[in-house]
């Protein structure tokens, strides 16, 4: 019986020694055999283990620097997201709770969030060139629609007036006038115009050409002033200054090079925290 007691023990022992062995070390933190142990065990090579390792390293290492930024969630945003999972599964938040594993789940919820907030706080001044999505996204196979661009003076108010649409309309006809004879638009749109545009010459971004009154500015002669409009800030006149043609999906196409940018530049950054890291694997431990 003693011989038997001492062979558990001794089973129990070894089982205890793997679940704690010291596989990878990153900076000051360390990687057990335990905290990845079901990945691990699924694993079919050792290629893959080491990946499984790889990845706890990037996730530690992008964890280190949550903390360094100060973008460790909210507890706010974790039951935000905890309530999510509940109501995804048809449970309430209090079921969720009680389950076996919530304090693992709730630790899990945490570090993605954390590692969103790292991955949006670093990408965020990444952009395209207006001009390369304009190049690339219109080689996609797709409706083409119309857009111009045009400068604006807007007025929403003439200083002690009683009828202000008549007020209105009867300085705007003489900007006009003297835009037609050479005066420059944008020069009066800095002085006069009353939307916040004013600091740009009244100039607009890209507008697709789909209403009545940005047609009739679509139909513009080079330097010809429109009609007297309504608009969301008051009335205006207008001239056009480009036109192109774009796909009808521009916009998502654009947004997902933004994405594809980001995603490079994040991952890169990666590689730099990892070659900055001291990072150990033990792979006799494997």
């Amino acid at each position: 019986m003693k011989g038997v007691l001492s062979l558990i023990f001794i089973l129990n022992i070894g089982f205890v020694y793997a679940e704690n062995t010291i596989i990878a070390e990153v900076n000051n933190s360390l990687i057990t055999y335990e905290s990845l142990e079901n990945t691990l065990l699924s694993a079919k090579s050792n290629g893959q283990k080491i990946d499984v390792i790889n990845q706890k390293i990037d996730n530690i290492l992008q964890l280190q620097k949550v903390k360094d930024f100060n973008l460790e969630p909210s507890k706010k945003d974790i039951n935000l997201k905890l309530l999510s999972i509940a109501k995804s599964n048809n449970i309430s938040l209090e079921q969720l709770r009680s389950y076996p594993k919530f304090l693992s789940l709730k630790s899990e919820v945490s570090e993605k969030i954390s590692i969103l907030n790292l991955q949006r706080y670093i990408t965020k001044g990444i952009t395209i060139d207006e001009n390369e999505a304009f190049n690339v996204c219109s080689k996609k196979v797709s409706n083409i629609i119309k857009q111009i661009k045009i400068a604006q003076i807007i007025i929403s108010e003439v200083e002690d007036q009683d009828d202000q649409d008549i007020a209105i309309k009867s300085f705007l006809n003489k900007l006009s006038k003297h835009i037609s004879k050479g005066a420059s638009f944008k020069g009066f749109a800095k002085l006069y115009s009353q939307h916040s545009s004013y600091a740009n010459g009244g100039i607009t971004d890209w507008i697709e050409v789909n209403n009545k009154t940005i047609k009739m500015l679509d139909s513009l002669k080079k330097n010809e002033v429109s009609q007297i409009y309504l608009n969301d800030f008051g009335f205006a006149i207008g001239i056009k200054l480009e036109e192109r043609f774009v796909s009808s999906n521009l916009k998502q196409c654009t947004e997902k090079l933004i994405y594809l940018n980001a995603e490079k530049f994040y991952s890169n950054w990666i590689e730099e925290l990892r070659e900055q890291a001291y990072i150990k694997i033990y792979h006799d431990a494997l």
